[in-house]
């Protein structure tokens, strides 16, 4: 068993910057893909960002490239998304996911989840 807690959200205006943390705790860290989903009122949840177990292959969602940097510690067992230029559209409950060995692409048959943090951009 994993347990992931995010934390980091909050309220922030456009073009601020917030860094998540997901901390980790279970079994081994380093053994899981971790990737980072986000969650809009009416909307599907979406990846945003993925990242291998070493930390060596990353993924971006295209609405985030550029503004948004997935990162892991695995001696810290945390993962954290580091935010930059914040839009208002960015505007969700961020989630943290982990899944075992396997890079993460999709929402389904992620092994763990953490239970979100609100992230809110005004305008």
């Amino acid at each position: 068993q994993v347990q992931l807690v995010e934390s980091g959200g909050g309220l922030v205006q456009a073009g601020g910057s917030l860094r998540l943390s997901c901390a980790a705790s279970g079994r081994t860290f380093s053994v899981y893909a971790m990737g980072w989903f986000r969650q809009a009122p009416g909307k599907e949840r979406e990846i945003v960002a993925a990242i291998s177990t070493s930390g060596a292959n990353t993924y971006y969602a295209d609405s985030v490239k550029g503004r948004f940097t997935i990162s892991r510690d695995n001696a810290k067992n945390t993962a954290y998304l580091q935010m930059n230029s914040l839009k208002p559209e960015d505007t969700a409950v961020y989630y943290c996911a982990a899944k075992y060995r396997v890079f993460i692409t999709t929402h389904k048959n992620i092994d763990y989840w953490g239970q979100g943090t609100q992230v809110t951009v005004s305008s």
